[in-house]
């Protein structure tokens, strides 16, 4: 991490290049923010208008923009929310120096989290809860029992070197402790992605928050986000299209 170069992103906020995957933490033409916010918080909260607490899969932490961008939603809006944020990273380095991370001023009000968690990989208080994992993405799902989370923010480095968490496997076990009304969020496009997710028993949706689109699974038909994809169709019309499989590895 410590070679890992600063960018500036197009909304002004910063990222890192990661020189071991040789990619962006974030798109630097969405920005690191705004990426957060359009990508995974505001789908994701648009699905969810009315719940009280929501138990919440980051995958990765990286930088934390998915989940601070959360807290700054939640507080923008004077949501009268709960939130359980869980998330594995495998670079303690990397979290130990978010302290010290120049991140957009949006995350000033609440610096103190920011901190807590840099030093102690958790944080704690009566509407808030945040616990990174040191260690392997899955080996850290197995964790959790069946039915757990209300959201999945699905933002890895790309299938290209970050493959073990875009496979069919992988999914499979994601799809075991989401809740029947859940959703994920992901930035990821290709058809063998989502002919990954697809397989693993998601339906599959897509939107454009952005000039980007990007992919929304559930584990049941909904009509409140989202374009619904036919990967029946798609798999009939594109018959080289296939999910990615933990055996490719």
């Amino acid at each position: 991490m410590q070679s890992d170069k600063l960018v500036t992103t197009s909304d002004g906020s910063h990222t890192l290049f990661s020189k071991k995957y040789n990619q962006h933490f974030h798109n630097t033409e969405d920005g690191g923010l705004s990426e957060a916010l359009n990508k995974h918080t505001i789908p994701a909260f648009t699905y969810f208008q009315d719940k009280k607490e929501l138990n919440i899969l980051d995958i990765c932490f990286g930088l934390g923009y998915n989940t601070f961008a959360t807290i700054y939603y939640i507080l923008k809006n004077n949501l009268d929310i709960k939130i359980n944020i869980y998330s594995p990273e495998f670079d303690l380095d990397l979290i130990k120096s978010l302290k010290d991370f120049t991140f957009p001023k949006e995350f000033n009000e609440f610096k103190n989290i920011i901190n807590e968690l840099s030093n102690n990989q958790k944080y704690e208080d009566e509407k808030i809860k945040i616990e990174i994992f040191i260690g392997d993405a899955r080996e850290y799902i197995k964790t959790f029992q069946e039915n757990f989370f209300d959201i999945v923010y699905q933002d890895a480095f790309s299938s290209e070197v970050n493959f073990e968490l875009w496979t069919k496997e992988y999914f499979i076990d994601i799809y075991k402790i989401c809740k029947e009304n859940s959703i994920i969020t992901t930035y990821a496009i290709s058809t063998n992605i989502r002919l990954s997710m697809y397989e693993a028993g998601f339906f599959i949706y897509e939107t454009r928050p952005t000039k980007r689109k990007i992919t929304l699974a559930f584990k049941q038909e909904q009509m409140i986000i989202g374009k619904y994809i036919d990967m029946e169709l798609k798999k009939i019309r594109n018959k080289e299209a296939k999910a990615l499989l933990d055996s490719f590895i």
